[in-house]
């Protein structure tokens, strides 16, 4: 009888499980455009989760799929017509390790390569993309796709894959890659995700180790030259050789405030640029969240928030 009842009680748990999983609408439904629109709060997780769960239930994937190995996900067959949602789960996966997870690498490098290599698969269920691949290599591939989203997104969890050892990166190849990717990203659609290609290569220039010498090493001028599309900061862009290309400043980034943070975290701080990072992450602080970028505007006030003491303890 007791078996009887456990087997009953699970069976009810199962199928209230079951009513309750998100659907394929219900998961696109939380996009708007390039922003998943969820509060930056815990809750918001299982959101996420849960979306994954739901695209990956419309794609077919099993639940041994080792999503983590490249070849085993490019092995897996994909009706061409879901193309959308390989691009959706992702850059599902991004969100999910950059939002909620931490920093932590065993915890978020293995989400990231997930989405990287969603990308991947959805770049290469282009024929053209295939073929060129084959013939002329990755990077020739890159420039024949017309495929935004499976760029941005690939390169996105390619380069947080990479952050943990930039220097086996380099050596690895990746910076190539990926800065094709983005490139290319930034020629169809330069104000994809609030222009988020400058902000990826402003990160990247950055990012990169000092040595070894050749082109991927760390710049602060490139970097400089891609950060000051997304801020107005006419007196520090006017000392830089690399930025009269990029033209005026779209008025639409200042509501993204993670493009301001950007700035901070990646040029202004490790530049050691004390009172400049101090005035713009009280001008985030000002602005506050808003009511158009209910997750990614939060997390940078957070971010705010964090470094203030940090600035102000070098003033």
């Amino acid at each position: 009888m007791r078996k009887l009842l456990t087997l009953s009680v699970a069976l009810m748990v199962a199928i209230g499980c079951s009513a309750m999983a998100m659907t394929l609408d219900e998961a696109l439904g939380y996009y708007s455009d390039s922003d998943l629109m969820v509060p930056y709060a815990p809750e918001s997780q299982a959101i996420v989760e849960d979306m994954i769960a739901a695209f990956k239930t419309a794609l077919g994937v099993p639940d041994d799929l080792d999503e983590t190995d490249e070849d085993a996900v490019m092995a897996f067959n994909v009706d061409a017509s879901l193309l959308n949602i390989v691009n959706q789960l992702s850059h599902t996966y991004y969100v999910l390790a950059d939002a909620f997870l931490g920093e932590e690498e065993a915890v978020v490098k293995p989400f990231y390569l997930r989405g990287k290599h969603w990308g991947l698969k959805s770049l290469r269920m282009d024929a053209n993309f295939a073929a060129t691949e084959a013939s002329d290599g990755f990077v020739a591939a890159v420039q024949v796709s017309e495929n935004l989203e499976g760029l941005y997104w690939t390169s996105s969890n390619w380069l947080r894959s990479g952050q943990f050892d930039p220097l086996a990166a380099v050596f690895a190849g990746m910076p190539e890659k990926t800065e094709a990717l983005t490139l290319r990203c930034m020629a169809l659609d330069e104000s994809y995700t609030h222009f988020g290609g400058y902000r990826a290569l402003g990160a990247f220039w950055s990012g990169l180790p000092s040595l070894p010498a050749g082109k991927y090493r760390k710049n602060w001028n490139r970097s400089l030259g891609y950060m000051c599309k997304i801020v107005d900061e006419p007196t520090i862009c006017g000392a830089c050789e690399d930025c009269e290309d990029y033209g005026p400043v779209d008025p639409s980034v200042h509501e993204y405030l993670e493009n301001r943070m950007f700035f901070v975290e990646f040029y202004l701080m490790p530049r050691e640029m004390w009172e400049d990072a101090k005035r713009i992450i009280d001008s985030v602080i000002a602005d506050g969240l808003g009511d158009k970028y209910p997750l990614y505007n939060a997390i940078s006030l957070e971010k705010a928030e964090q470094f203030l003491a940090e600035v102000e303890s070098k003033l």
